[in-house]
């Protein structure tokens, strides 16, 4: 019975792998292909060595990791920390787990970036060398995005300024207006249902006066307010931890649900977006700025003021694909910007510095279409909190 659990499990490990299956698996398509590379059963043959080492419990939960794509909060699944063979090389064991079940073009350690927030055990530790282990599960990490990368070739369009330049700045001032007349509801609201602290473990519950107490005594790091074209949908919403999901559907999970924000008369473009945000984003606060990652099936979109290049004053506009990361706030940047009091002014979106605009699927800026923020049909507003 042990035996069969077990070959079940890994069995559902593989139809989730992203391993081209063997020849033996694809008798139709024998003629027009070659016997596998070497490094192909290399490389197979170390997975399931790899997945033979795993105890019945481990492959439970990267099990679900794996089925669930990330959606359910998932435990750490630790291995001895070291490095595998594999064929002429080595391999880092999560980085074996990030080619077998979500990047197979990924290299080398130096791509992927630890998601803090999910994987509890660099939390405990703070250094995951000290102790000897390293967590394998491919959803607590992430792959680094490329900020200088050039955005692909279908999105390349010259740059137009629109013909009512004046409507849009007018509309501008307004949506700045009513931004900064919602900071008083910072620290006590959040969307359209009231304060829902990210701290909760049920999303949305209602919280007992002590814990609206505590909420008080500790200080926000960041507002996030959703926006359809130029209009705001719900209040700000106010984020107490180092991390927040912003989402539209996500199994159990908490933060800001975009799904709650209602509104009359979306637009066509507008409800085709929503549809796709899907498990969204999670922000996080870290030593050296903020980060972005992606847990949708679709791209964001991102300025800020240190994503742009300050020599040459250019607003520039960058991609997170799935699964990646970017630093989309630098903290180091931003110090060395207000002492050089040269930074680009942005050509639409508040002009707070420590302002941060996201869009869901659909880019703006002098490469796109869209040439303002406002031109796109869901994107966020994710205003810092002034150091202390």
């Amino acid at each position: 019975m042990f035996r069969s659990k077990r070959s079940a499990l890994v069995r559902r490990l593989w139809r989730c792998s992203r391993v081209v299956a063997t020849p033996a698996d694809q008798n139709a398509d024998s003629k027009n292909r070659s016997e596998e590379s070497e490094l192909e059963k290399d490389f197979k043959a170390t997975a399931q060595s790899f997945l033979k080492r795993l105890k019945e419990s481990q492959l439970e939960q990267l099990v679900e990791a794996v089925e669930s794509r990330g959606g359910d909060h998932t435990d750490c699944v630790l291995f001895p920390q070291g490095e595998i063979r594999l064929g002429r090389r080595t391999v880092d064991p999560h980085v074996l787990c990030c080619q077998l079940f979500r990047w197979p073009d990924v290299k080398h350690v130096g791509e992927l970036k630890k998601l803090y927030f999910n994987c509890k055990s660099s939390r405990a530790s703070g250094d995951e060398t000290n102790s000897g282990h390293v967590c394998c599960n491919p959803y607590h990490l992430s792959r680094l995005c490329r900020p200088e990368s050039p955005p692909p070739p279908y999105s390349r369009y010259p740059v137009k300024r629109p013909q009512d330049e004046e409507t849009h700045k007018a509309g501008l001032s307004s949506a700045s207006h009513t931004s900064m007349l919602d900071k008083r509801d910072w620290t006590n609201e959040s969307t359209e249902t009231g304060n829902t602290p990210t701290e909760l473990q049920e999303p949305y519950a209602p919280h007992s006066d002590a814990e609206e107490d505590e909420l008080h005594r500790r200080r926000h790091w960041c507002n996030v307010a959703y926006w359809e074209n130029r209009t705001r949908v719900g209040r700000m919403y106010t984020v107490f931890n180092d991390h927040v999901n912003i989402f539209l559907e996500l199994p159990h999970g908490n933060g800001f649900c975009l799904g709650l924000l209602h509104r009359e008369n979306r637009s066509e473009p507008v409800v085709r977006t929503r549809m796709k945000i899907g498990c969204g984003l999670t922000l996080s606060l870290e030593s050296d700025g903020v980060w972005a990652y992606n847990r949708s099936n679709y791209a964001l979109f991102v300025n800020s003021l240190t994503l742009n290049w300050p020599p040459s004053r250019t607003f520039r506009v960058c991609r997170i694909e799935p699964g990646f990361s970017l630093k989309i706030y630098d903290f180091a940047k931003s110090k060395l910007l207000e002492l050089d009091k040269r930074e680009p002014q942005p050509p639409d979106g508040p002009i707070n510095t420590r302002s941060i605009q996201i869009s869901f699927i659909k880019g703006w800026g002098p490469r796109y279409s869209r040439q303002f923020i406002t031109s796109c049909p869901c994107w966020l507003e994710v205003i810092l909190s002034p150091p202390r």
